[in-house]
C-alpha cells in the first residue's frame, strides 16, 4: 500500500471512530445488530427526543456506517455492514477483559491490607 493510500485510512479509520465515540451511537448500533428498524423503534427503546435521535444517526450516515429508507411515513435504518457490529464485539470484549482484570487487582490489593 503507498503511503498516501496510507495516510487515507488512518484518516478514514480516526473520522469513524470519532462518530462511534458516542455511548447513544454505541446504543444505536446495537438495536440494529438484530437488523433495520424504525426510527421510531429506536426512539421508543432509547427513550430519546426525536431530534436528538435524527441527530445521531445522521452522523452515522453521514460516515457511512448506518443507511436508511423511507416507507410511506416511516424512515428504516441498517448497518451497512456487518463488519462494523463485529467490531464494535471485539472492542466490547476486549474492555469487559480489561474490566475483570482491574477488578482482580482491586481485589488483591484489598486482600493484603
Amino acid at each position: 500500500m503507498d503511503k498516501k493510500m496510507e495516510e487515507k485510512i488512518f484518516e478514514m479509520h480516526a473520522e469513524v471512530c470519532k462518530s462511534m465515540a458516542n455511548p447513544v451511537r454505541l446504543k444505536i448500533m446495537s438495536l440494529l445488530r438484530e437488523g433495520e428498524k424504525s426510527v421510531e423503534e429506536l426512539r421508543k427503546q432509547l427513550e430519546l427526543p426525536k431530534a436528538n435521535l435524527s441527530q445521531h444517526l445522521g452522523v452515522l450516515r453521514q460516515r457511512g456506517i448506518v443507511s436508511s429508507r423511507r416507507a410511506g411515513l416511516s424512515v428504516y435504518c441498517k448497518v451497512t455492514n456487518p463488519k462494523m457490529i463485529k467490531a464494535c464485539d471485539i472492542l466490547r470484549e476486549v474492555l469487559f477483559e480489561l474490566m475483570q482484570e482491574s477488578e482482580k487487582l482491586a481485589r488483591g490489593m484489598t486482600r493484603k491490607r
